[in-house]
């Protein structure tokens, strides 16, 4: 039904050897300028301000994704026998265009244009795009269906678990991808053994088998500690909280209509739909060229912000504290800061996993040796004390380094 490559194409991957393709509208998908777009999008953020090697896109890691779900799909007897071809077809390309709606510094730039990338990513894939037109010319309302598994919407439970759960494609290559590129082993797991235990029950249901526990426990802990290392690392949220509050600046400051801001930073600033057209455009190396020009402003909390941006003059950080809190907003007043946009508190809190609830049903569960399925806090104590243990999250404030706070 699908067409294939005159060869297998064989892509040199650091963290999975080679990532393989012998579809040709995943081929063609891949060479689209929407997907190259995605070589300049960071996959980490403001994290690389803390990880010099930190400089993986996110074109890379929605390969790796790809070729997990490949894995899965070509390799895993339950799934291989659970999916027809379409569906096959159908999650691997789900699976490369999971993150295609990306914008400038990932997940950083969701709160500053108050649109989350899988409204963008639906919109690629359906509004009419070269990607739609590539899906469509391979199979008609694959587009949509492509898209429905990324909203949580397929009409087979199966799809939408393999790239977006507890246990999925998408995580798994991350936390390697990233771990890898930031110098770091707490992302590491093992990979070969929790795809060789992965089984499919009730026709649309993946569950692990009880010998793949312990590969489930390590993958777990290996997310608990990403997060506090790398992606809720302080610096790397100083970085963002700057960039968020030089739009806030730039907003409040009606810059629409300033000559000296670039074109292409204008749409974010109205708040009104961005067209695609302008949203193609908008990538880091369009954002970089737009801070250097920000570094001329005549406004000083522009200019200074674009500054500290481009020159990594980031934001100090300490405990969000009501007594500290009080006395840090006197001396940051009495320096002559503006306290709207020298003054952030943030709160960061990540569960590395959480059991089945009415309202959250993508728990991991276990297929035991007798062949009953239990939810995985059920299965092992390690992740029952993560489930029933004391909430971690942190609360902070940022501010300009050289401020102390009087005794």
């Amino acid at each position: 039904m699908f067409a294939k490559t005159s060869e297998v194409k064989v892509l040199r991957d650091p963290v999975h050897g080679y990532v393989h393709i012998d579809l040709q509208v995943v081929w063609d998908i891949v060479n689209s300028s929407w997907f190259q777009r995605l070589r300049r999008i960071r996959q980490l953020g403001g994290a690389y301000v803390v990880y010099h090697c930190a400089e993986h896109t996110r074109f890379s890691h929605s390969l790796g994704v790809y070729e997990i779900v490949r894995r899965m799909v070509t390799e895993v007897p339950d799934i291989v026998n659970a999916l027809n071809e379409y569906d096959k077809v159908t999650i691997m390309l789900a699976g490369l265009l999971h993150d295609i709606g990306h914008g400038p510094y990932s997940h950083a730039f969701e709160a500053v244009s108050g649109t989350s990338h899988e409204v963008f990513t639906c919109r690629i894939i359906e509004e009419n795009t070269e990607i739609t037109k590539i899906l469509e010319a391979s199979a008609k309302g694959l587009a949509k269906d492509v898209a429905d598994v990324i909203r949580h919407k397929s009409k087979n439970p199966l799809l939408v678990q393999m790239i977006s759960s507890q246990l999925d494609a998408d995580r798994m290559d991350y936390l390697l991808r990233d771990a890898y590129f930031t110098g770091t082993k707490y992302g590491e797991f093992d990979l070969e053994r929790i795809l060789r235990t992965l089984r499919v029950v009730d026709g649309n249901r993946l569950v692990v088998k009880e010998s793949g526990v312990y590969a489930v426990e390590n993958y777990i802990m290996a997310r608990y500690h990403m997060y506090w290392q790398i992606y809720y690392h302080p610096v790397a949220r100083s970085f963002e909280t700057i960039l968020h509050l030089l739009f806030k600046r730039l907003r409040d400051l009606k810059s629409v209509s300033d000559p000296s801001i670039i074109p292409l930073f204008k749409p974010v600033l109205t708040g009104k739909k961005i067209s695609l057209k302008q949203y193609f455009m908008l990538d880091e190396y369009a954002f970089s060229y737009g801070f250097s020009m920000l570094c001329e402003h005549k406004d000083p909390i522009v200019r200074d912000f674009a500054l500290r941006i481009r020159d990594r003059k980031l934001f100090a950080y300490s405990e969000s504290d009501p007594s500290n809190n009080r006395k840090l907003r006197h001396q940051l007043k009495k320096a002559g800061y503006n306290l709207d946009y020298y003054w952030s508190k943030d709160e960061v809190y990540q569960m590395p996993y959480e059991p089945y609830t009415d309202s959250r049903g993508d728990a991991v569960w276990v297929k035991k040796k007798d062949g009953t399925i239990v939810e995985m806090s059920n299965a092992s104590n390690i992740v029952y004390s993560l489930v029933h243990g004391p909430v971690h999250d942190v609360f902070s404030v940022y501010y300009p380094k050289g401020i102390e706070i009087s005794k």
